[in-house]
């Protein structure tokens, strides 16, 4: 997965860096600028800390879907095979649990999962004609009050609310 400015990864560093967001706009300018940026070491002993890392090149990421496939009789999406993979890799105690999110319905890379395992994973029924329904645009004002009050109207929660 290359996704070069994770808003997941933009927050850890914020926590790395004791919550000041001065140094994390001075990383991600030099992301922008230079495409790269080094830690301090604090910042990265203590996300060494309570991370630890690996990778899945494409066809361990493929191979890892085609085996939760056969194993499992699930389809996993690409990013969630990456962790998949990763997680197998892991030399933890075995003792300790490994747990995987998946991120993604599959549905929503079905080349990707196709090329993986010979099947084409389906939209969920609730999905199936979603690209037949007509979109919905509406325009707000750049405020963030606005957008809130927008939110809010059309939110489930505040229509529960308003019925409780």
């Amino acid at each position: 997965m290359d996704i070069q400015v994770a808003s997941n990864f933009e927050r850890l560093l914020f926590d790395a860096y004791g919550r000041d967001g001065a140094p994390v706009r001075q990383l991600m300018a030099s992301l922008d600028q230079a495409r790269r940026f080094a830690l301090s070491e604090r910042a990265l002993s203590g996300i060494r800390a309570v991370f630890s890392a690996d990778r899945a090149d494409e066809e361990e990421t493929a191979a890892t879907i085609r085996t939760v496939l056969r194993e499992t009789g699930h389809f996993i999406d690409p990013h969630t095979a990456v962790g998949v993979a990763v997680a197998e890799k892991d030399t933890r105690d075995p003792s300790i649990p490994m747990v995987v999110l998946g991120t993604a319905h599959p549905a929503k890379f079905p080349d990707a999962v196709e090329a993986a395992c010979g099947v084409r994973p389906a939209l969920p029924q609730w999905l199936a004609e979603l690209d037949q329904r007509p979109e919905r645009v509406t325009i707000l004002p750049v405020d963030p009050i606005a957008v809130e009050r927008h939110i809010l109207s059309v939110s489930r929660a505040a229509h529960e609310g308003a019925a409780a």
